[in-house]
């Protein structure tokens, strides 16, 4: 009578590790998208950058407004922002 891995034949020692890893990755996947679906990720990191861009023109177009830049430096910024 035979016990353990000698009852393995030679293909359980290739699949049974790839089935462990893809269990594995699947197990961390549905986790990860849990987290971003409960957390409320939007899962466009880009969307956020033209938020902050957009926001930092109007905080450009706010200090021409004021007098505290001239039109040559917020036109240099301007150009630098648009970049």
């Amino acid at each position: 009578m035979q016990h353990g891995w000698e009852m393995m034949p030679w293909y359980g020692m290739i699949f049974g590790p790839i089935m462990m890893i893809l269990v594995l990755a699947t197990a961390v996947t549905v986790v990860i998208l849990l987290v971003r679906w409960l957390g409320g990720g939007s899962g466009a990191p880009f969307r956020d950058n033209r938020r902050s861009s957009k926001a930092a023109l109007d905080i450009l177009k706010e200090r021409f407004a004021k007098g505290e830049i001239d039109k040559d430096e917020f036109e240099e910024k301007k150009r630098l922002l648009s970049d």
